[in-house]
């Protein structure tokens, strides 16, 4: 029976059987393998039992689904692939046991790590790039297949205590000027 297994330091090891047809992953309780990472939308997605396939489909999750580093919305997850839900990584375990990788051929030594190639595995934390590349920069306004674009722009919101203290103030001013007014006239006609 094959299981996910979650790579990512603080939850490595964690496993999730698959063995329903279809089994819903994402960071509220209501799914059946909850990860409570703040990357992983409340349904992140869904995976699917066909027959020996497992096919795993994006629920239009804010973070995206991966397979290997490729955005998918619906695919075939094979055993050695890695899928990515926000940026929780794991692995299928199919139960079968994994051969060694073949041992390098002998030749000149590796060159020393660069100190950007060390940067990147820092005592097995992994660095994830954030930001925007120069060339979405020079896009400009393009919206990356991420983005919601079912709307039609920003919107303003109106906040109603603001506009009920407006309104109570002119009312408040109103009737002090009224009384000013009157107490004049009460004071005109005393005097006359």
């Amino acid at each position: 029976m094959s299981k996910l297994v979650i790579l990512n330091q603080g939850m490595t090891g964690r496993t999730f059987e698959l063995n329903t047809e279809r089994t819903t992953v994402g960071r509220v309780e209501d799914n059946a393998f909850q990860i409570t990472d703040g990357s992983v939308s409340s349904h992140h997605a869904e995976i699917v039992l066909r027959g020996n396939e497992i096919i795993i489909r994006d629920l239009n999750s804010t973070n995206g689904t991966f397979i290997n580093n490729e955005k998918i919305t619906e695919m075939v997850l094979k055993p050695g692939q890695t899928l990515r839900l926000g940026q929780v990584e794991m692995k299928i375990d199919d139960g079968k046991p994994v051969s060694a990788p073949p041992p390098a051929p002998a030749g000149p030594a590796a060159p020393p790590p660069t100190p950007a190639s060390a940067k990147k595995t820092l005592e097995g934390t992994m660095v994830v790039p954030r930001g925007v590349s120069l060339e979405q920069l020079e896009q400009g306004g393009t919206r990356g297949p991420g983005f919601d674009t079912k709307g039609t722009g920003f919107s303003k919101k109106t906040n109603k205590i603001n506009t009920y203290f407006i309104i109570g103030g002119i009312i408040v001013g109103v009737v002090i000027v009224g009384l000013i007014l009157y107490a004049l006239g009460q004071v005109k006609s005393v005097t006359h």
